[in-house]
Order: C-alpha cells, then structure tokens, then sequence
C-alpha cells in the first residue's frame, strides 16, 4: 500500500524495525514455443497495479520466449494507477500530493527494481515534511498521547521505547522478519509461480497468521497487549482503518515492514503508467467492460463502452481475445459473465475510507490535544488508537474516541495572502486526514483552532457541514476522495482462485491475504508467468485452446 503503505507511521515504526535486505528475484526459464504459434490476444481489465503488471510481465516474457503479442488494457478512470494517483495542491504541478497508496519500501522489490529500470526517480517517503515539531509522530487514545517519537532518530527513542514496552519491539522485530521471510518465498521457485494462493500460503507456512485476529497472533507470539494497542494497532488503523480483534495476524505484521520507505518524485502512479508503457499494450482509458462472454471456440469476447455512456448500445464496442485478466475486484465491476464462472469470488465486504487533503496557515492545535504551554507543538503526524480499558474494542472495527485514523504534515506551500490591503506571502501547510467518516467543519475547526461559527442551525439545523464549509482564509484548498481501498482482512484460511474458468484470469484474490501495490504487482506478474506456461504446455500438446487442462508447472 507496504509493503505499501502510508507514510505517516514511518517515522516511528522505522526506530522499531530494521529489516535484512532480502534477494528474491525469481529466474524465469525461457519458455520458448514453436515459432509457427499464432499471435496471443490478451485483454486486461484494469490499469492498477495488479493490471499493469500483468501486461509489463507478460510483454517480457512472451518476447524471452519469440511469441507474438497483442494486449489490450481496458480503464474505466481516466488514468494509470488505481488507487495509487495524485492530486497537484493549488492545480500547480509542483506540489503533487498522494492520493492513494503513499510509499513502497526496500523489501518490495518488484517495485524497487521497476522503478530503476523504468528510470523514475525515488525519494525518501518524508522528503516534503517541515520537521518543525519537536516530536515526529504521537500515538493518540482520543484522551492522550500515549506515546511520542522525537523528530531526529537516536538511542533516546529507542531506549524509550524498551522503558515503556520492554522486550515487545524486539520480539515484534523478530517475528515479523519470520514473518516477511516467509512470504519471501512466494516470489522464489519452486513456489512461484502459484495457481493456488491458499496451497502456496500453506507452503510457506503462513495460514497459522492469517487464520487469527492479530491480538490473538500477537500474544501467543508473546507480544504484551500496550504494545499491541498503543503501537502496532495505531499501524492497522493508519494503513487499512482496522483494529488488531479485525485484521488478521499477516497483515498485522505486514504494517511492521517498513525500512527503506520511499516514493516516487511527483507520483507512484509513475511505476505503474511506465510499466504499462513498457508493455507496449493498447490502452483504452475512460472505458469500461460491461461484458465478457466466453466461447464455445476457446476465445472471449469483450463488449466495452464510454465510461460516461454505459446504457448506449450504439457505444459499445467488441473484441474477441484469447486470455482475459480481471486486474480488480470483481464485485465493483459490474462485468456480467457468460457462461457463468467456475469459480466466483466471494463478496466481502471493503473499507470505506474518507481522504482529506487541504492546506491551511494554521498548525495542527497543542489545545485540542491538552498540550499545554507557549511553545507546545504537536507531532507532525497523529496516529490514534482506543484508550486502555477499550481494547479489545467492544466494536473492534469502530475508530472510537479519537474520531480519525490518523493526521499527516505533508509539506508547505508559499501562498499569496491580502494583509491591509497588499499582497504578501504567507506560508501554508499541506494535510492528510484519513478517517471513516466525512470530517465536518467543526471537528477540523476544533483541531486546527480556526475561528468558525456555524449559524446554519439559525435557518435550517445541519449536520453534514465539511471543510468547504469553512472561511477560504482558513482553507486556501481542499480535495476529498472517498475509497474502497482494501478489504476488512478477516482472518481466513482461503483464497481465492486465480484461474477463474479457462482463459478467464484473476489477480485481485491476492487483497485479503495482503492488500498493497507490491502484492498486487506480485500477482499480476504471477498471472503472467502462468499464463505463458499454459501457452506452452498447450503448444505441446498441439491444442491451442485447451487452457482448462492447465497445470501449474510446479504442483505444491
């Protein structure tokens, strides 16, 4: 998301964990096929991560092997990249801000080495960030700050750190490098490439974290509960808005995984325009599949149209393909499917996520949050977890007293302000509000200590004022996304297939094991590497559309 993830909590978690650098590129073997095979026709639906990887792998290894390629990718937005897209503060390019999925770090190296061969440049994830505060980053229950991180690292956190949780960080370091180890293995031989995410997640010995609650996975790991409440939970709640009794063990440790946390100068949604450039594929922004209808002869139609003129018979348009790859969940599609799928994904639920990003000249208030004094400030970035004796938290997936999952200090603008009648420059800051709800107008009122009178209720009593609601001298800009980013990651000992009926693929099974870029990436390029060892194995067999006999080349 990080693995991917975002990059509030990096400054804390980075004086808790330090990651082994990991090598894990898998060696692909040339799959060569004869050279009187007929060009392969792949569509993709979806441009995201999972998607654009597909296409980026599969263009590699169809031209390592000398088959003939023609990919299309279908996208409904108007743009690269999923959740993973930016928004320019002011409409000015030079302040691009992270939408979606902030930051990847060392450990994902699909991302690492896409970014370098695709020639992007990489930054750290708090290159942008003032740094004025004295204190980075504070864990707040709703009541208090639990815990702080100073601004600069030093043995002085760290030995803070063991003081309040004695051995917790270390154990939590250890049992999620074992952890992360694991899941390592999945990009290696003789695992990789999978047909089964659930045989592979059994291979590698990680059902015993997926299949409990993370409060659970962590204090039979010997994890004390502080810790796992005021740290680790406040990690769930800024990446996936979950608490530890919801989120499964997996991606509990999944969030611990942060060394080498950085990003892509002016987007991430860069590695995932690039790799679908690299890929040479059509790419058919602003449309959307409504239909896919699979054939007697072996190949698929595709019936697509306008993203703006779904009911328009006259837009629609069809193709006929060999292979489709459904890069996105497939309940939000709203693709019917002809005849019906061998195997249908279940519908799960997804979090809904509000976004807020807006600039202010205003800092973050030391009175909201009961600091008292002339110069108290407050930590640049706020997560939140439940105050103790809340935990586990009656409503486990609720974001209690505190009312947001997390507050961010992004960077600073230099705006142009009126002050007795002339221009003068005045400095601004750049926020990120991540929480379940639309923040209104006098919650964000009370914690930036903005002067604001709502006397809506004199005329009509409303409820539902927002941040546009307040004085444009107190909020030079504002934008708000609602997400379904991830799924409530339930604790389960199955996945979903990735071979949804013949010649029909599916990446998106991957989201409730571990819901980032790096692993939607992992199984588009896993998607590939089994879709060209069909080719191959049908290629020998001398039928060409017999994809339902398909084994994986390695069995687990």
């Amino acid at each position: 998301m990080y693995f991917t993830r975002c990059s509030s909590c990096l400054w804390l978690l980075n004086a808790l964990i330090t990651l082994i650098p990991s090598s894990y590129a898998a060696q692909q073997q040339p799959l060569h096929l004869a050279t009187n095979d007929v060009s392969k026709r792949v569509a993709i639906i979806g441009a995201g991560a999972g998607g654009s990887f597909a296409a980026y792998e599969l263009r590699k290894l169809a031209d390592e092997a000398g088959i003939p390629l023609n990919m299309t990718i279908y996208e409904r937005a108007s743009y690269i990249g999923g959740r993973s897209t930016t928004v320019d503060a002011f409409d000015d390019p030079a302040y691009p801000i992270e939408l979606g999925a902030s930051i990847f770090v060392q450990v994902n190296e699909i991302l690492v080495n896409a970014s370098r061969d695709l020639g992007l440049g990489v930054r750290s994830a708090d290159h942008a960030r003032p740094k004025e505060a004295e204190e980075s980053i504070g864990i707040w229950d709703g009541t208090q700050f639990v815990f702080t991180l100073k601004n600069s690292y030093s043995w002085w956190n760290i030995g803070r750190l063991f003081w309040r949780y004695g051995l917790a960080p270390l154990y939590t370091q250890n049992l999620m490098k074992n952890i992360v180890g694991r899941f390592l293995r999945l990009y290696e031989e003789p695992i990789f490439p999978f047909q089964s995410l659930s045989e592979a997640a059994a291979e590698v010995d990680l059902l015993d974290a997926t299949s409990t609650p993370g409060n659970q996975f962590l204090d039979t790991n010997g994890i004390g509960q502080l810790f796992a409440r005021e740290i680790i939970q406040a990690s769930t709640r800024v990446n996936y808005g979950q608490n530890l009794a919801v989120i499964h063990g997996l991606e509990s440790m999944v969030c611990m995984a942060t060394d080498g946390a950085v990003s892509i100068d002016g987007g991430n949604w860069q590695i995932f325009d690039g790799a679908a450039k690299a890929s040479k594929a059509g790419v058919r922004l602003n449309t959307t599949v409504t239909a896919i209808e699979r054939k007697d002869d072996g190949t698929v139609r595709i019936i697509s149209h306008p993203t703006g003129d779904l009911d328009s018979v006259q837009s629609s348009e069809e193709a006929e393909y060999d292979e489709v790859i459904i890069a996105g969940p497939l309940q939000y599609s709203g693709i019917s499917i002809s005849p019906p799928l061998d195997h249908i994904p279940d519908e799960i639920p997804y979090i809904k996520l509000h976004v807020t990003l807006f600039s202010t000249p205003h800092r973050i208030s030391p009175a909201y949050f009961g600091l008292d004094g002339k110069n108290a400030r407050t930590p640049e970035a706020i997560l939140t977890t439940h105050p103790e004796g809340d935990w586990p938290s009656d409503d486990p997936s609720g974001v209690g007293p505190a009312g947001f999952w997390s507050i961010s200090t992004l960077r600073t603008v230099t705006r142009t302000a009126m002050k007795d009648g002339e221009e003068v420059p005045e400095q601004h800051y750049v926020y990120k509000i991540f929480s379940p709800e639309r923040p209104s107008a006098k919650m964000i009122a009370q914690v930036f200590d903005i002067e604001y009178n709502d006397t809506s209720s004199v005329v009509i009593p409303r409820t539902n004022t927002s941040i546009g609601d307040l004085p444009k001298s107190e909020i030079s800009w504002f934008h708000e996304k609602v997400w379904n980013p991830y799924p409530v990651l339930y604790p389960r000992v199955t996945f979903e297939e990735t071979l949804l009926a013949p010649r029909v693929w599916y990446t998106s099974g991957i989201e409730s094991f571990i819901s980032t870029m790096e692993t939607s990436a992992l199984m588009g390029r896993n998607v590939a590497a089994l879709m060209l060892q069909s080719w191959q194995q049908n290629s020998k067999q001398g039928n060409r559309s017999n994809a339902a006999s398909f084994k994986p080349r390695t069995e687990l």
